[in-house]
Order: structure tokens, then C-alpha cells, then sequence
């Protein structure tokens, strides 16, 4: 029988007991495991607006949005609101063959706001999942078209989709987290990364190199994935809208499915709605997850065509091969309803413009910094690129003590901050950002 830590009653004990339990037992992502010798992580008690409480007292602000998926900050009233309404009446209900309010009322609003022609709603777990069901999507819509040869995806390097093996398959297989799975994974194509810069023109000799590729393999490509505009967890890599258009002009050319993955980049996190609005462009596939819930709980949305949605169901099967146990949850689409609502109905544009601005003039000192090779910034997302990479845990320790929480990786150093942040809440932010990196 394995040991049992005691409870201590409370206090400082309290606190090293359950930083012991979690050091004995827990996981955490893209981590090693902990061992005895390993630094105790902060432990949040609590959390308001933009701030998070840790057991040891210290109130700091989270630039990562809780993986930049909190939207309005933490404890919101109307989301609280919205949730406690909702389990009181049911927290789960199977949605084979059975269907209700909230799943009905965030798809309508959905289809309402996404770019045009997006028309049929599937929700999903996470957003690896919804790429998952997205690559599902175009594979099968071709099969059932008569054309199971349309059986790869393309992509762009210096991407990221998801931690779940189709999703892995499409992330950069060198530069990316995923290259050890490489020969368990499907192989797909890829296109060098647009070049950067999101005021640049696009660069006519890329396009060329792109269309010819396409133009040679379009036959075995069922669809192109990427993200739009931004490249998020691959690098926070910004590029033109142009290359958006020219790539959904290539795909109509050569008969290939678009598949958008917004998962990072939707409502309002670049300065528009959707990334796709910057090119003024619909995806035939469009992949929703992180903020789609305000961060309250896990969800998330694949929405399509009525064209691929129907042309699916005209093959063999009938009917789409995916359902998730906790498929279109009351309880997340509820609050789903709740947070999507609370953006549109504010002037959030302005906001973000203003975040935008207050992001570039707090970190502008880092440009010239020895030791920086770029700083850039769209919407409410800022990225410090090092020239070497950051020695994460002492860094983050050096946020902390300057109350920002930050979770680096490799040379970046970067932050999404909800969009509630204040402007005394973006200058504390910036300026722990500034003095750490120029410390460096």
C-alpha cells in the first residue's frame, strides 16, 4: 500500500504539504518530473481581474491571459453569473441524439460572427481536438467525394496545432516540440514560412515557389492548415495578410480545403475579430478554442461550409466520424455564450488599439538591447525574441519578484494579457519585462 502524506492543519505546513504532494506526484506540461531537489512551484490561492494570489502573499499580474485564454480576467461577474445559472439546472447532457439551449444560442451567435459561409457548428473538447476533427473533416470530405487520393495536408513551417497526433503531424517537424514522434506520424507537406513582417509586401519569388509546389502535388493535398497571420507556440511569427489571400486564392485554384486555425488568434486577440478579417478572407474549415469559453473551462468549436459539411454526409458513412463524450458541455457553452457576448457588446476594438500602442512604447527600450533580436507586437500580443535562449525558471523567479507572471520559452519572451489590463496594469507589466531582459 503506498504512502499516505498527513494533513497538516493549516499555515506554512499547509502549503509545504501540498507543494510535497505535487512534487510527488504531479506532471505538469512540458515539464520534467520533480524530484526532491527540484524548486517548489508557486501555488495561486485565488484570482481576481487580472491578478493572481499565491499562498506565499504575493499578488501578481498574469501577461499569459492563463494561456491566453482568459479574455476578462479571473472571477468575472457576469461569467460567474452565467456558470452558477447553469449547473443549477444541468452541468452535462449527451448531445448524441439530444440537444439544448446554450449549444443552440453560441452556434447562432458563431455563425453570426465568424467570416461568411461558415454555417455548420461542431464543438468539440480543446482545441487540439478541433484540429483533430478539422483534419477529420477535409479527409473525409474528400473520401466521400470519390477522392481518398486527397489524402495529405500542407502546411507552413514554424507552425503549431495541437499536442494530439494529428495535430502534431502538422506542426514544424524540425523546429517544432513534436520532431522525437516524427516516424509515428503522418507525413505531410510543408511550405517554407512566409516571410515576416506584417506590413511588408508579399514577396512575389515565395508566391511562385509556393504555387508551383501546390501546383505539383495538389492531386494527394486535401487541405491547407495554418494559422492566420500570427504564428503562435512555433515562434509568435507575424506575417503579411497578403500571403493569407494568396494562399486562399491558391486553394480555390487548385481545389484545396482551408483550414484557419484560430485557436490562438480569434475574438479580438489581433485587433480583429478573427485573424482571417485582416485578409478579408472565409476558410472552408475554421478551428475555435481557448478564449472561446473566457477561460472558465474547456471548449471548443470546428466550424465549416454547408459544402463540406454535406458533401461529407453524401459519402458512405452518412454521417461525420467524430463524437466527443463531452461534446457541445451545458455548462462550457454556457459560459461560452456568456463571454462571447461581453466581448462583442463593448468597444473592444478600441481597447485592443489601445492595448496595441501601450505594448509598443512600454517595450520599445528592448529594441536596441544587446542581447534582443526583435520585438514585436500585433493586437494584445507582444513577443521579445532573445538572441540566445532564457533560462526559464530564473527568469520567471525575476518576473515574480517584479509581480508579473510570464512563462518563456526558448528565446521568446512574451505576453498576452487579458484584455481588462489597465494601463497602469500593461506599464507594471512592461517595465518587469524591460528591467529583467535588460538585467540580462
Amino acid at each position: 500500500m503506498k504512502s499516505v502524506i498527513s494533513n497538516p492543519s493549516s499555515g506554512q505546513n499547509h502549503l509545504s504539504h501540498l507543494q510535497q504532494i505535487d512534487q510527488e506526484h504531479i506532471w505538469h506540461p512540458y515539464s520534467q518530473v520533480a524530484d526532491s531537489n527540484s524548486s517548489p512551484l508557486p501555488l495561486v490561492a485565488r484570482a481576481e481581474g487580472v491578478h493572481l494570489e499565491l499562498a506565499t502573499g504575493e499578488r501578481i499580474i498574469d501577461g499569459m491571459s492563463s494561456w491566453w485564454c482568459m479574455l476578462h480576467g479571473y472571477n468575472h461577474p457576469v461569467l460567474n453569473q452565467a456558470a452558477k445559472e447553469q449547473i443549477d439546472k444541468m452541468a452535462h447532457v449527451m448531445f448524441g441524439g439530444l440537444t439544448h439551449q446554450p449549444a443552440i444560442e453560441l452556434a447562432h451567435l458563431l455563425v453570426e460572427l465568424t467570416p461568411k459561409g461558415l454555417d455548420k457548428v461542431f464543438f468539440a473538447d480543446s482545441g487540439s481536438v478541433s484540429v483533430e476533427v478539422a483534419i477529420k473533416m477535409a479527409l473525409q470530405y474528400w473520401h466521400s467525394q470519390g477522392h481518398a487520393e486527397k489524402h495529405r495536408l500542407l502546411t507552413i513551417k514554424n507552425g503549431y496545432h495541437g499536442d494530439t497526433f494529428g495535430a502534431m503531424a502538422t506542426c514544424d517537424p524540425v523546429n517544432g516540440m513534436h520532431h522525437l514522434f516524427s516516424a509515428n506520424l503522418p507525413k505531410h507537406h510543408f511550405l517554407e514560412a512566409p516571410p515576416a513582417g506584417f506590413e511588408s509586401e508579399p514577396c512575389p519569388e515565395y508566391l511562385a515557389r509556393a504555387r508551383n509546389f501546390i501546383a505539383t502535388h495538389h492531386s494527394e493535398i486535401a487541405a491547407f492548415i495554418l494559422e492566420p497571420i500570427v504564428q503562435g507556440a512555433g515562434g509568435m511569427r507575424v506575417y503579411s495578410p497578403g500571403y493569407l489571400k494568396a494562399f486562399k486564392a491558391l486553394c480555390e485554384e487548385f481545389n484545396i480545403l482551408l483550414i484557419a486555425d484560430e485557436i490562438a488568434t480569434g475574438f479580438g486577440r489581433t485587433g480583429k475579430l478573427f485573424a482571417c478579417e485582416h485578409a478579408d478572407i472565409s476558410p472552408d474549415i475554421l478551428c475555435l478554442g481557448k478564449a472561446l469559453s473566457g477561460g472558465y473551462m474547456t471548449l471548443a468549436a470546428t466550424l465549416c461550409t454547408s459544402k463540406v459539411a454535406n458533401g461529407i454526409c453524401e459519402g458512405e458513412a452518412g454521417v461525420f466520424m467524430h463524437g466527443p463524450t463531452f461534446m457541445a458541455n451545458p455548462l462550457a457553452c454556457a459560459t461560452a455564450l456568456a463571454s462571447t457576448r461581453l466581448l462583442i457588446e463593448q468597444d473592444w476594438v478600441s481597447r485592443i488599439r489601445l492595448i496595441e500602442e501601450q505594448l509598443k512604447s512600454g517595450l520599445a527600450p528592448l529594441k536596441h538591447a544587446e542581447t534582443v533580436a526583435d520585438v514585436r507586437v500585433i493586437g494584445a500580443i507582444a513577443a521579445v525574441e532573445m538572441k540566445d535562449d532564457v533560462e526559464k525558471e530564473a527568469l520567471q523567479k525575476a518576473l515574480i519578484q517584479r509581480g508579473v507572471w510570464l512563462r518563456p520559452f526558448g528565446k521568446l519572451v512574451y505576453t498576452m494579457p487579458p484584455f481588462i489590463s489597465t494601463e497602469e496594469d500593461i506599464q507594471v507589466l512592461c517595465k518587469a519585462m524591460v528591467d529583467t531582459l535588460s538585467a540580462l
